[in-house]
């Protein structure tokens, strides 16, 4: 407990305390010691000090109290306390052959991108900028090795890979980090037991850097500055969409163009043909999944890469090893110094020799960070600069074959060899960004940012491969349409560069903000990171942009939409959460209809799902007035994405008592990852909620037992005196809550129950008619909730339906009444996920007026 104090003094000071209110707090308790959990109340220490009310009886005759409660706590914290493990990492203790294996798994996904680059990069800079003479050769021969040792390298392998979120990389999970360290999300459904998930914290240094302080108080002080950090992520997710479409049609294009060297009755149109046919296949093996596809293709990519190095060497021994003075920098200014205009026109065309570097961070749920260093920097690189150096051997005594210069360059007898193996290589890495977008958007579909789509996981074993057929065929219908509409391998790579460098300003931001406030490096450090890399993409980024006009434009009106479809969704969903908890009924509504609701208590259990972390549905009242009954046992259940890949199944479940004992009504958070596979059925579902909530019954009996046995002191007066309260979890972890307790609490007439269940706190017999009653009691409400269960369980959902104000403002009304209604109309709908069957289902709809 001294280390995690030291690391998050402020958030979770002697254990539990710090987060808590120590103001006392007057609620009514019933005779059978049943507090009624006020859920506006703040989280914090049970203690209290009962006082008899003269009031009146209610009108439902039951006898109450009115009792003072100072700093409690809050059951969802306690809970949050049981497992306080760490994950392991999926990677492991692997045998050598499977660590092998999943080095071939790391090429065929990870680098097909980066690794087609030498197919188009040369013909697109030099379409741009014509060689002129040697030096023009040199010049782009430097600028590339630099772009490659710049961005690739020393950004996103030495850096970026190392802001990865617990093992997951893109920009949604740069996004989930920041939040988890500062309270930027907009959606304010946020608890402080999320914070006790195990994989939630990271160990960050020197917590208490007054920069970093101040940054987190100024992101979560600024409404602004969450939105504008919400903005360039929803971008920089689009962006990755986007490239997503482009990706392939530029690698499968320049890979099939290598005909017109090899027959020269190919032309432009069949080139066209050919790719589309070749793109089709491709998109329809994508559901076979991450690792077949990656194991079948991983060997082929591997040959690929040894092909490049080895027509590099034999193109620089055969033509002219001069090139090799391209290592010195000074060539780059010689290069802008002859073309000036047109050598920045070329940058586009340059930068596309990098393109696959933000692919090798989004595809890290993949693989582990050290697996995708290693080979990049072991195998990878070295191969693309001798394929570079290579094609720039060749161009220096045949300048006129710059179009086709990859091509041109391979040795006659290997031609059609290298141009199959080049084929397939490209058809690699147009999965390489069709696999990171399927990555990013189940990131961004779980922080809600994007409509519910299905997902199949193709992984028994890793779980975060996926498939998202929606999205796979839409990339496809884009693609091919992108394809016949710009033909140009110049125009295909414009756009490519529009894409790619989009993605790679979001993600240096992001990772400064990282570094900032995660991180907290030296200032220094930080500035020269966001100068040089920054400033490097947005010289990049003003040479494609400027030809925008050349057909480049769809990919960016593409990526735009999606920008709108992500912004209008987490709108809507923003103000349905905002108006449900403004609509929730109150406690004291639920004690004026009484235990039995106003209305008849049937035999079972009724699962509400809806969204609220705290308060009572809305909804709920709905189902009161409508249905002619309702379950004995109620349990509103919401199902919510915290900002962690995985959350522990033994950590899933937290359980609150919403009501006095009498009512059989409980609050359950179900909390996932973004990462995590949501496949148990309806009945394993159901089995592990109510075991949760017998185990939180139990506990909840032990905390009480715990809190009164700390009462027996002999003090006459009503002061608080401290005592070291202790708790001990399941797991046999001890907690010291070091929180101040009533030592005069002695009126016992409210039972106490006494621990049960806990192997590390063993029953003590009875010693009075209170205890014994108290466990008694426990017994009569697990047997309730057991006879519950053999009654049934139903699923209560609430359709609602989502309408702007008559008062709001026109864009409002357009968005939510009929961009965000089409966009709920046609998603998933999240009964889909829960995989129960309609005999168990019941439906209410509402309309919320926002």
């Amino acid at each position: 407990m001294a280390e995690e104090e030291a690391l998050e003094r402020g958030e979770i000071n002697g254990g539990l305390t710090s987060m808590d209110s120590i103001d006392s707090r007057w609620v009514f308790q019933d005779e059978d010691d049943s507090e009624v959990d006020d859920e506006e109340a703040e989280d914090d220490v049970r203690h209290r000090t009962v006082v008899d009310s003269e009031d009146d009886e209610d009108d439902d005759n039951a006898e109450q109290r009115l009792i003072r409660t100072g700093p409690r706590i809050d059951s969802f914290d306690v809970e949050a306390l049981e497992v306080p493990g760490a994950l392991r990492n999926e990677y492991e203790d692997f045998s050598l052959g499977r660590k092998i294996i999943i080095a071939f798994q790391t090429l065929g996904v990870v680098f097909g991108d980066v690794g087609t680059s030498p197919l188009y990069a040369f013909s697109v800079m030099f379409k741009k900028a014509p060689i002129n003479g040697n030096e023009d050769v040199i010049g782009a021969m430097s600028l590339v090795l630099y772009t490659l040792i710049l961005i690739p390298l020393l950004k996103y392998v030495l850096v970026v890979l190392w802001a990865n979120d617990d093992g997951e990389g893109g920009t949604f999970a740069l996004y989930s980090l920041i939040c988890r360290h500062a309270k930027v999300s907009l959606l304010p459904n946020q608890l402080p037991s999320d914070a006790r998930i195990s994989s939630f914290r990271l160990k960050v240094p020197s917590p208490e850097l007054e920069r970093s302080l101040k940054i987190k108080e100024r992101l979560e002080a600024s409404l602004t500055l969450k939105r504008l950090l919400l903005t360039l992520v929803l971008a920089g997710t689009a962006m990755v969409i986007a490239d997503g479409v482009v990706t392939p049609a530029m690698s499968v294009v320049s890979a099939v163009s290598g005909l017109k060297i090899g027959v020269d009755a190919i032309k432009q149109d069949q080139v066209v043909m050919i790719s589309v046919a070749f793109l089709v296949i491709l998109f329809s093996v994508q559901k076979f999944g991450t690792s077949k596809v990656g194991l079948a293709v991983g060997p082929a990519l591997f040959i690929w890469f040894c092909s490049l190095g080895g027509i590099g060497i034999y193109n620089l021994v055969k033509y002219d090893s001069s090139v090799l003075k391209a290592f010195n920098p000074v060539h780059i200014y010689y290069f802008f110094k002859r073309n000036s205009t047109k050598g920045w026109y070329s940058l586009g065309g340059c930068l596309l020799c990098a393109t696959g570097s933000e692919a090798m961070f989004a595809d890290l749920c993949y693989f582990s960070v050290r697996s995708v260093q290693l080979t990049f920097v072991l195998l990878v690189l070295p191969c693309l600069m001798l394929g570079y150096l290579g094609q720039a051997a060749y161009l220096m005594e045949n300048p006129a074959a710059a179009e086709q210069a990859f091509f041109s360059s391979i040795p006659s007898g290997l031609f059609w060899p290298v141009f199959l193996i080049a084929n397939i290589a490209a058809l690699i890495a147009s999965r390489a960004m069709t696999t990171a977008t399927f990555s990013c958007i189940k990131q961004s579909m779980a922080l809600g940012c994007f409509p519910r789509l299905k997902i199949i996981h193709t992984s028994r074993k890793f779980m975060g491969q996926i498939y998202i057929p929606v999205v796979n065929w839409f990339l496809l219908v884009v693609c091919l349409v992108s394809i016949c509409t710009i033909s140009s391998i110049d125009e295909i790579g414009n756009a490519y560069g529009i894409a790619e460098l989009g993605v790679m300003m979001m993600t240096t931001i992001l990772v400064t903000i990282v570094m900032l406030l995660i991180w907290q490096i030296n200032i220094i450090i930080v500035l020269s990171f966001i100068i040089i890399f920054l400033g490097l993409e947005l010289t990049f980024f003003s040479s494609v942009l400027w030809s925008v006009g050349d057909g480049s434009w769809i990919i960016l009106v593409f990526a735009i939409i999606m920008f709108f479809i992500m912004f209008i969704w987490n709108y809507g969903s923003k103000l349905k959460y905002e108006t449900e908890v403004k609509q929730k009924l109150s406690m004291d509504l639920m004690r004026e209809l009484g235990c039995n609701l106003g209305t008849i208590r049937a035999p079972g259990i009724g699962l509400l799902y809806n969204e609220l972390v705290k308060g009572i549905p809305a909804i709920f009242g709905h189902f009161l007035t409508t249905l002619p009954a309702i379950h004995s046992m109620i349990i509103f259940v919401c199902i919510k994405y915290v900002p962690v890949p995985v959350v522990p199944q033994s950590e899933r479940f937290l359980f609150r008592r919403v009501c006095p004992k009498n009512y059989h009504i409980f609050r359950c958070i179900a909390r996932y990852g973004y990462k995590d596979v949501r496949k148990e059925s309806h009945q394993t579902f159901e089995q592990l909620l109510i075991e949760s909530l017998e185990k939180f019954i139990r506990r909840e009996a032990q905390e009480r037992s715990l809190e009164s046995d700390g009462d027996d002191g002999d003090t006459d007066s009503e002061d608080m005196t401290s005592f070291s309260r202790v708790l001990i979890a399941p797991n046999g972890s001890v907690y010291s809550l070091g929180v101040p307790l009533l030592a005069e609490y002695k009126e016992s007439s409210e039972p106490v129950s006494e621990a049960s269940t806990s192997e590390e706190v063993k029953p003590v017999p009875p010693a009075d008619q209170t205890a014994y009653d108290a466990e008694q009691s426990i017994e009569r409400e697990l047997s309730f909730i057991r006879k519950a269960k053999e009654s049934g369980v139903v699923y209560l959902l609430g359709h609602g339906d989502i309408r702007a104000r008559k008062d709001s403002w026109f864009i409002k009304k357009l968005i939510i009444n009929y961009f965000y209604a089409f966009l709920r109309k046609n998603c998933r709908r999240g009964i889909a996920n829960l995989s129960v069957p309609h005999s168990h289902l019941m439906q209410v709809g509402m309309t919320y007026m926002v």
